[in-house]
């Protein structure tokens, strides 16, 4: 039985749909990591796909597509979903780079972990930094904006108008600038104060050199480290809820840089 022309158009609005809402959803740092079954995914972006589908249709385009046309489409919603969520993922990576430069410093460069999100093994105050982020991310209800930004992205950017020659990469470039900026930000308070307690050791073991400022150094900074880390956990918490708040608005202007 022939397979009428609209619903041949209907079916491939809806692959269209499916595939940009699966690369959103798949690159969310919550549902992106190990520990989320791909089936899980598969499903929340079939079912969200479904829901949204009768609101987004009328913005996607109503032609019949060639295979080679519909593979270039498809690929273009990859990419632009794995570019909205790798814009999440740097804040997060900058909280992991700031615990990495506290860990360090603080005697804890043997000390990893396995990150059954990432697959590896990080610093084990680098996983703590994350794992903080991850909470704040869900206490915030960040990721409802990732739902807010699927349903905009098909009023400001339909399926097939991907340019990428709109100052999109630049943009993302200095967000990943930014978030290098921010993990610095994050250790900083920590590192300088490891810095100046080294400093006074090595002067103590200049005045008194019976002093063995090397083992002295690692139980003093491992203290000082974790006191002020439970100090600045309101920094740091506000410094990631800044970040979490600006995320809507990139991700409206890099829809309309594409």
């Amino acid at each position: 039985m022939e397979i009428p022309q609209f619903s041949l158009i209907v079916l491939q609005g809806f692959l269209i749909c499916l595939v940009r809402v699966g690369s959103m959803i798949a690159t969310i740092p919550i549902f992106s990591g190990g520990q989320v079954p791909a089936q899980l995914r598969i499903a929340i972006a079939f079912i969200f796909s479904l829901l949204i589908f009768p609101a987004v249709q009328e913005n996607l385009p109503h032609v019949t597509y060639e295979p080679v046309s519909l593979l270039l489409l498809v690929g273009g919603e990859l990419l632009l979903g794995t570019m909205v969520g790798f814009m999440a993922q740097l804040v997060f990576m900058a909280a992991e780079f700031g615990g990495s430069i506290i860990g360090y410093q603080m005697g804890f460069a043997a000390a990893n972990v396995f990150d059954p999100a990432n697959q590896r093994q990080v610093a084990l105050i680098s996983q703590f930094q994350s794992v903080f982020a991850i909470l704040l991310f869900l206490v915030l209800n960040v990721h409802h904006l990732f739902f807010e930004a699927i349903v905009a992205s098909f009023q400001m950017l339909p399926p097939g108008k991907l340019n990428l020659g709109g100052g999109a990469i630049m943009m993302i470039m200095e967000i990943a600038n930014h978030s290098l900026i921010l993990g610095l930000r994050l250790g900083a308070p920590i590192l300088a104060l490891l810095i100046l307690s080294n400093l006074t050791l090595g002067v103590m073991s200049r005045v008194f050199p019976q002093l063995n400022a090397f083992l002295l150094s690692f139980p003093l900074n491992i203290g000082i480290s974790f006191v002020l880390i439970g100090l600045t956990f309101e920094m740091v918490a506000s410094l990631l809820q800044q970040e979490f708040s600006l995320l809507a608005d990139r991700f409206l202007q890099l829809f309309s840089l594409l």
